[in-house]
């Protein structure tokens, strides 16, 4: 088939935006121009806009999700990184850069567990090169678009939370990360349909009150991290109260981090 031509874009970006609207989509515009970036083809288009007004995510579609500057490869089995976890990426990239200064420049070792795509460790490389980065997800797709997104700048390991690591980083590390699952199992049912019908469900339920997965991180972490060291985790403001309780019971000093346009809320833990 022949692609397109500078007419031809303009017709198909003008019916693109229509059929997006007709299904709904927010942001019917700049959904359609990237659409229109991906496809080749007026078979291909329409093929995209079929899965897209079925409710598919663009970024499966596109193969990519934006996080910051990066372009992140996502598909289908790998949950999806989201605009308001860059504020905990940038809460660990600005630690890291703390630690930096403070360690007389010695690389810090920094581990990312519950790592999806690797979209926060993408991040650390990008803005922190000398970081060492070891990554982790109990989902063989996830670890793989990880290594894809990551290569030779972190080791990605499969399996669930530090049972996945080397035993040898135990008491070593500068830094965790986790945007684990924190989602009540009971309110699973009110997420929007792309992320429900779409996104692997183990990245979203974080079991009862949604905090299933992130009390074993704080409980564990303590011994993986060094003195000093701290725990980054992203959760909701209703969650802090119970979540910083198991932190302190841990072993971690807590401290609620908050980026109101974006609706984030980090708890960052400083092992003693």
């Amino acid at each position: 088939m022949r692609k397109f031509d500078r007419l031809d874009r303009d017709t198909a970006l003008s019916q693109s935006v229509s059929r997006l609207r007709s299904a709904g989509c927010v942001f019917a515009e700049e959904e359609a121009q990237l659409l229109l970036a991906a496809a080749g083809t007026n078979h291909e288009l329409d093929s995209l806009l079929s899965r897209r007004a079925a409710g598919e995510p663009l970024e499966y579609l596109l193969g990519w999700a934006q996080f910051g500057a990066l372009r992140i490869r996502v598909g289908p089995g790998v949950f999806i990184p989201r605009r308001r976890t860059e504020f905990l990426a940038a809460a660990v990239v600005d630690a890291l850069r703390k630690h930096a200064e403070g360690a007389g420049g010695t690389a810090a070792l920094v581990v990312e567990l519950c790592c999806g795509s690797g979209a926060i460790s993408a991040a650390v490389a990008a803005a922190v090169p000398s970081a060492q980065l070891h990554a982790a997800d109990l989902s063989a797709d996830a670890a793989g678009y990880a290594r894809l997104n990551l290569g030779a700048r972190a080791a990605v390991y499969q399996g669930d939370l530090f049972e996945a690591l080397p035993h040898t980083l135990r008491g070593s590390a500068d830094l965790v990360v986790a945007n684990a699952p924190y989602v009540p199992t009971e309110r699973l049912d009110f997420l929007p349909q792309e992320a429900r019908l779409h996104e692997p469900a183990e990245a979203l339920d974080g079991g009862e009150q949604g905090l299933t997965v992130l009390f074993r991180i704080a409980a564990e972490a303590p011994a993986w991290l060094r003195p000093g060291g701290r725990l980054f985790v992203e959760c909701s403001t209703g969650q802090v109260p119970a979540l910083a309780a198991v932190f302190t019971a841990a072993g971690l000093r807590p401290e609620v981090l908050q980026e109101e346009e974006a609706d984030a809320t980090v708890l960052s833990g400083l092992r003693y």
